[in-house]
């Protein structure tokens, strides 16, 4: 419990394998380090064939809308809503300071969904995603993956499987087995984001 929402100590949690979440919508930070851990193998992505139709009906877009993408998922309307405004200010100074990233995925001109998280080294740490329309937070990931994986990164890390995630390809694995896989994404050179 505690510490605070710095870029340094969010990195410095990254790197050990933890994460902040607050406790309830209130100030209190709370620091996560799950067991099992939730990841998507970037070889292990479901990709269904209505999935794949949509893939045709969206746009992605890289950092193009970022405080839009965090705000939609902090929605206070969504179950489960976790994400402050203490959060939404420090993930958006770690965007602009090149280390948070969105994932967007746009029809007519509108973002329809999306995907933000933390990138370091080969490690995308992904904190939330929302949809507007359809599949628009799939497509999103869709694209995310096939980024990381041609680019050399090799963890995904999602946290907690959710049945969700779990048809999409996510797994558990052993705090062990992450902190092993996270130490050789730590390895490998930085994704060059768009």
């Amino acid at each position: 419990m505690g510490a605070d929402l710095e870029p340094g100590t969010l990195l410095a949690a990254y790197r050990a394998g933890i994460f902040p979440m607050p406790i309830g919508r209130g100030p209190r930070i709370a620091w996560w380090s799950p067991d099992p851990r939730g990841i998507l193998p970037l070889n292990g992505l479901r990709v269904s064939r209505s999935l794949r139709a949509s893939l045709r009906r969206f746009e992605i877009r890289i950092d193009t809308a970022f405080a839009e993408v965090i705000e939609a998922c902090a929605s206070p309307e969504r179950d489960g809503g976790w994400i402050t405004p203490d959060i939404i200010r420090a993930y958006t100074r770690l965007h602009r300071l090149g280390w948070a990233h969105s994932v967007e995925a746009w029809a007519d001109g509108t973002l329809a969904g999306g995907l933000y998280g933390v990138s370091i080294g080969g490690l995308f740490a992904g904190e939330s995603m929302f949809h507007r329309r359809r599949d628009a937070s799939k497509v999103a990931l869709v694209a995310l993956v096939d980024l990381l994986a041609g680019n050399g990164a090799s963890l995904l890390d999602v946290q907690w499987t959710t049945p969700h995630l779990r048809s999409l390809g996510a797994i558990d694995v052993s705090r062990d087995r992450y902190l092993a896989l996270l130490a050789d994404a730590l390895d490998r050179p930085p994704v060059p984001w768009p």
